[in-house]
């Protein structure tokens, strides 16, 4: 059909919903902001503990965890500085947790922003990994303060922190795109992620240090580790906590093999923003 069958004049262009990027990156920026410091302060908002329940979370699961892994199951017994270790591991796989689950519902429950106002669609998942990544800094904050009162040296080494949380915020921005993008049309993508996010907790090295894996069997250590998270996770441990651990590298097989899960995350970026580019014009139709 032509635009004349609509009775729309021949140059016509067809109208399109309001896009991913927008226009203005200055405007972009400012409303990613803004939603994100709104909606970290409307968390803590009437709260008279206020932060303290926010560093509490991981810091309750690290305590549950820790007895039963190393009074019970004894996981940990022989891992240099176990304590540290499961506590950083938790509060990095909470921020992966935090992010991708508040994204999955995180353009319906904006449904009345998205019907009034013609915004930059992307704004919103991005919000989302930044008010995550509000939370991480502040965990992570008492993290380095309990890493001092253990006794661990402060090193050059701490600076990996600032790269593998880049590797790791560009990985969950591309979940969170499609994720968000899909939840729309798509509504089993929530209990299909639920289901996902235990795996991925189980599937990386959060609980159990990597070498108990390749005691058993090395391939399958190379297997686990070519999950971003992991290599994540292993890495903050040798930077961090224990530099006599073996790094994302040597865990991996060798340092060329890391281009897998780099890979892998650039893949996942791609393809989420290419999932959420296709769906933002569409969005406040198929709400």
């Amino acid at each position: 059909m032509s635009a004349a069958d609509f009775g729309l004049p021949p140059n016509a262009r067809p109208i399109r919903g309001p896009s991913a990027l927008g226009g203005d990156w200055r405007r972009f920026v400012s409303l990613t902001w803004t939603l994100a410091v709104t909606e970290f302060r409307l968390k803590f908002f009437g709260s008279v503990l206020g932060y303290f329940w926010q560093l509490m979370k991981p810091l309750m699961l690290f305590g549950v965890l820790f007895v039963v892994f190393t009074e019970f199951v004894r996981i940990g017994g022989g891992v240099k500085h176990y304590p540290l270790v499961l506590l950083t591991g938790i509060v990095i796989y909470t921020f992966y947790a935090e992010v991708t689950a508040a994204s999955v519902g995180a353009v319906l429950q904006r449904e009345n922003l998205v019907r009034k106002i013609q915004f930059p669609r992307l704004v919103i998942p991005l919000s989302v990994v930044l008010t995550s990544f509000f939370n991480f800094v502040l965990n992570f904050a008492a993290i380095f303060v309990f890493m001092v009162l253990y006794g661990i040296e402060i090193r050059l080494s701490w600076l990996q922190i600032i790269p593998l949380l880049g590797f790791l915020g560009l990985m969950c921005t591309g979940i969170a795109m499609a994720l968000s993008a899909l939840f729309v049309r798509y509504r089993d993508i929530a209990p299909i992620w639920d289901v996902v996010l235990p795996i991925t907790f189980y599937g990386s090295p959060v609980l159990y240090p990597i070498e108990t894996i390749g005691e058993r069997s090395l391939t399958m250590q190379h297997l686990v580790m070519c999950n971003p998270l992991a290599a994540v996770l292993q890495q903050a441990r040798h930077a961090l906590i224990d530099s006599s651990a073996p790094s994302a590298a040597q865990a991996i097989g060798g340092a060329p093999r890391l281009l897998i899960p780099l890979t892998i995350v650039v893949v996942i970026g791609l393809v989420g923003y290419f999932v959420f580019e296709r769906s933002a014009p569409h969005i406040a139709e198929e709400l």
